[in-house]
């Protein structure tokens, strides 16, 4: 005859206390002890439809699409140029949105505003000039041209230089140039995407931002403050940086530092700082825009122009600037990666591959991007 054991409840709840903290630890300790997510160039490669050269670019931060324009040159001297969405997970073409083969139109992606909204312009030559039109995509998902984007008084002799790379907030702000002779200007202007409304224009009239001079272009979206960066046409010059109110079209610079031509410039709008790159020296600068002070570094293995910094942009879930370095050290490309304070937190190491592209399109939800290489765009974790 078996005997039988009984076992109390109470003893019962202890051992499995016991247990389930034991099943925590261990699951701590996993935790604790899981390696971090890879770091550097991605598997997700986009290659264009029809086998061109990618132009400009931009994906959506907080979703799975991204756009850009193709242009491909034919035998018979025609010119191919398409727009297409893509996947971000896949690399795979979603969606030929428009395509023509003439010698005679082209497409330019300015960009990703507000939430999901694409704005892609198609110019068409004739001979009494350029005929311009902006068309919008929104959400990016539509996968066709849902609209036209029209800012006031806007034609064909206003040319794109410059928009503001802030997804997710309702406001963005645009950089143009009104090339009509001998009056011509940069302007600034701001658009809360969302209700489709246009903040007025804003000329620039100081003599160190004026026509073709091109600077780079960035927007406070705290302050809805332009914030521009420009080394008024001299090669080696310290830049100058101008902040233009776009409420109130109010305008005021300060001297920079660093040399050369700004290449690029992004801005921390928490904590009012700016980055910006100089061609001339191969530095990263940072402002506090408040205080109108700032200091230079160069990047890493930096010595002149050919080390510079091609584009900045900034991660503002992370609070990261991330730089485009084309030829860093050893001869391969690189993004770096910097806080606010101007401290160097990682450098992403693409290798010697070509050096084509240079725009940073950020996913910043998963600390992921995509960079322009040659005729395809490369996936990136950081």
């Amino acid at each position: 005859m078996k005997s039988k054991h009984i076992v109390c409840p109470q003893f019962l709840s202890a051992i499995a206390v016991v247990l389930l903290g034991c099943f925590f630890a261990t699951q701590n300790l996993a935790a604790q002890t899981s390696p971090a997510p890879t770091k550097g160039p991605g598997k997700i490669v986009v290659r264009p439809q029809f086998g061109g050269q990618i132009g400009l670019y931009d994906i959506d931060a907080s979703g799975d699409e991204g756009v850009f324009a193709e242009q491909k040159t034919l035998k018979n001297g025609d010119t191919l140029s398409a727009v297409e969405t893509f996947s971000q997970t896949t690399g795979e073409i979603v969606k030929v949105i428009r395509k023509g083969i003439t010698q005679f139109d082209d497409d330019v992606v300015l960009g990703v505003v507000g939430n999901s909204t694409a704005i892609v312009l198609h110019e068409h030559a004739t001979n009494s000039g350029v005929v311009r039109t902006y068309n919008l995509i929104s959400p990016l998902t539509a996968n066709e041209y849902t609209g036209v984007w029209q800012p006031p008084d806007f034609d064909s002799k206003d040319i794109f230089l410059g928009v503001s790379r802030n997804q997710g907030f309702t406001n963005a702000a645009f950089f143009f140039l009104d090339n009509i002779y001998p009056g011509a200007t940069n302007f600034a202007f701001s658009e809360d995407v969302a209700k489709n409304s246009f903040g007025k224009q804003y000329a620039m009239t100081d003599r160190d931002f004026e026509p073709f001079l091109e600077p780079a272009f960035a927007y406070d979206v705290n302050t809805n403050t332009g914030v521009l960066a420009n080394d008024g046409g001299c090669e080696i010059c310290v830049p100058k940086i101008g902040m233009v109110n776009l409420a109130t079209g109010k305008f005021s610079h300060f001297t920079g530092v660093g040399k050369g031509a700004v290449l690029a410039i992004a801005v921390d709008s928490d904590d009012g700082i700016a980055a910006t790159t100089t061609s001339f020296d191969g530095n990263i600068e940072f402002y506090d825009l408040k205080a109108r002070t700032g200091f230079a570094q160069p990047l890493p293995g930096a010595t002149g122009e050919p080390q510079a910094g091609f584009d900045v942009e900034y991660d503002a879930i992370h609070k990261l600037f991330l730089v485009f370095q084309g030829d860093g050290p050893g001869e391969h490309t690189f993004i770096q990666v910097y806080d606010p304070k101007g401290n160097l937190v990682d450098s992403i190491d693409f290798g010697p591959f070509n050096r084509y592209g240079g725009y940073i399109a950020l996913h910043p939800s998963d600390r992921s991007g995509f960079i322009g290489e040659g005729a395809v765009l490369r996936s990136f974790t950081y």
